[in-house]
């Protein structure tokens, strides 16, 4: 493979290489019990008459979600006895994810709502157990080039399933009710089951953790023993900084701020989703065409100078076309700077500890959207709208600066960034995934 490799000849590769071609069925059938634990179940919860303060409780099911990586090593140390170690722990996670859908589907709101929250709860964690293993097996499996598009086939088939448990379940319910929407969503998890089934074996295999001393604590010696440690921590949180600080409040600004209606913020959000969704998969294009330090560069930067159009929308007041504008620049450029960060982070994660590192590491980026709400508000509050949307810009240049300071430790060919030395890898070419 070249250094520039064709696009138009990389694309059609997608049908043909079975690493890349189960990348979208399994990112969908990762985001499909998300919104089953979220808004769909808020949305069946207030149909049923349950107390905003009981719903309210309820959104903490979501735990389970940013404190993963705490069973990560479990999954790291321990190999199922069939499908090897990472297509075994997608069969019977995904398995007991739909096993507690069913058990939601079965439980009322109204007569037992502690139960429900807790079969809740179980899905949470089962389905963050879910994320764990299938990004592990993402990381391992995806060629150092077909990492960019091969995220962004992901993240693509994962956004496709929000909707599918979200929208697509709010209209199902409206046609057979709530039990029957989450059985028949707990039987599409059954059938996905086939999928894992006939993914490829990885093809960076390596020895499990002997011990879980090992499990817990070699992948954070591991990690820091790099050079540059400290730095790739530093783009982790920084990269998508901006960007958190941006969203943290913005249909508070577009409905608040600016006057729009909930419903015109609501479609406009729904053509960004699909803007989004293009902005990956062409960012993941473009990623194997320049390479990913150029990529991160690049897209980091487009994520920056797109949070200035809202500074334009603060100044400029209510305008549905600017609006649709701004929305569509910001979701093209976020998804492609999403595709670059996905891939860096894949290719940061040693085999032997690819599910305790992804999910550390991911958790660290994580900070930023959990905590960037209230400062927010408070900066909002001193200096208003627009002076607030052009400091997200300012808050999303030390990424930059932090993936030019360790561009030295990322190639600059389309093959991604210099790997760890690992003597336990052994290569593994499985039969027929060309």
């Amino acid at each position: 493979m070249t250094n520039r490799m064709n696009i138009s000849k990389f694309i059609p590769l997608v049908l043909l290489n079975r690493r890349l071609a189960v990348m979208f069925p399994l990112g969908f059938l990762s985001g499909l019990p998300l919104a089953l634990t979220a808004g769909t179940l808020q949305a069946w919860l207030t149909v049923e008459g349950v107390d905003l303060k009981t719903i309210g409780i309820f959104t903490l099911v979501g735990l389970p979600y940013t404190l993963k990586f705490l069973w990560a090593p479990v999954i790291d140390r321990l190999v199922p006895p069939w499908l090897g170690r990472r297509r075994g722990w997608m069969v019977l996670t995904q398995l007991c994810v739909a096993l507690g859908v069913v058990l939601m589907a079965v439980t009322s709101p109204r007569q037992h709502p502690e139960l429900l929250a807790a079969f809740a709860l179980l899905v949470a964690f089962l389905a963050a157990s879910l994320d764990i293993v299938f990004d592990a097996y993402r990381t391992e499996t995806l060629e150092s080039q077909e990492r960019g598009f091969g995220a962004a086939v992901w993240v693509n088939g994962y956004r496709i399933a929000l909707l599918v448990a979200g929208a697509g379940a709010l209209v199902v319910a409206d046609l057979v009710g709530w039990q029957t929407t989450y059985l028949l969503l707990a039987g599409l998890m059954v059938i996905g089951t086939a999928v894992i089934v006939l993914s490829p074996e990885p093809s960076r295999v390596a020895e499990a953790p002997k011990t879980m001393g090992e499990a817990i604590g070699a992948p954070l010696a591991e990690f820091f023993t790099r050079p540059h440690a400290v730095g790739f921590l530093a783009v982790i949180v920084l990269y998508k900084l901006g960007d958190a600080f941006a969203s943290s409040l913005q249909t508070a600004f577009l409905i608040g701020g600016i006057g729009f209606t909930a419903g015109e913020v609501g479609y406009v959000k729904g053509i960004g989703i699909l803007a989004t969704l293009l902005g990956a998969l062409f960012g993941g294009l473009l990623m194997a065409r320049m390479g990913l330090v150029q990529a991160l560069l690049l897209f980091g930067l487009l994520q920056a100078v797109s949070n200035l159009g809202f500074v334009v929308l603060a100044w400029a007041g209510k305008s549905a076309a600017l609006l649709a504008g701004v929305v569509m620049v910001e979701n093209i450029t976020g998804g492609m700077g999403t595709a670059a960060f996905v891939a860096l982070v894949m290719s940061l994660c040693d085999p032997r500890y690819t599910a305790t590192q992804f999910a550390l590491l991911s958790s660290l980026e994580a900070l930023g959207r959990v905590f960037a709400g209230r400062p927010s508000a408070d900066v909002v509050a001193a200096v208003g709208w627009g002076q607030f949307f052009l400091l997200t810009f300012v808050v999303a240049l030390p990424g930059l600066w932090a993936v030019w300071r360790v561009r030295e430790r990322i190639s600059f060919g389309p093959t991604g960034p210099v790997a760890p030395v690992v003597p336990a890898v052994v290569p593994v070419q499985p039969a027929g995934t060309r």
